[in-house]
């Protein structure tokens, strides 16, 4: 029996573009991304489908500035995290919902690595 709760997801996955850092004016630096997991399902007919599903990732502080030095568009990494979702507004008056997974771990994995 579990006596507490944990919010932590791990994924293992392709980064979809250079890593975005922004520092702010308080010296924050923050850093986004996406990664890209895939399955594999068959469809009704038999035939082997991809299904990809991409996944928002920011990172903070010093881990920002390593993970944007150690890591390219296409590289495959593990990451860890928790799983965090905000609302804004955006400039129309929309409002809108954003999950992300908040890396706290990392790790660059090669193609072969299971």
């Amino acid at each position: 029996m579990f006596t507490t709760s944990e919010n932590r997801i791990q994924l293992i996955g392709w980064l979809g573009q250079e890593i975005d850092l922004v520092e702010y004016q308080d010296g924050k630096l923050r850093g986004r991304m996406s990664l890209a997991t895939h399955e594999w399902r068959k469809t009704e007919d038999g035939k082997k489908e991809t299904v990809t599903t991409w996944h928002n990732l920011v990172v903070w502080g010093k881990m920002a500035k390593a993970m944007a030095e150690a890591f390219s568009k296409g590289q495959r990494m593990y990451v860890e995290g928790k799983l965090s979702y905000r609302q804004f507004t955006d400039v129309e008056g929309r409002r809108r919902d954003v999950t992300e997974v908040v890396v706290t771990d990392y790790k660059r994995l090669a193609s072969s690595d299971k």
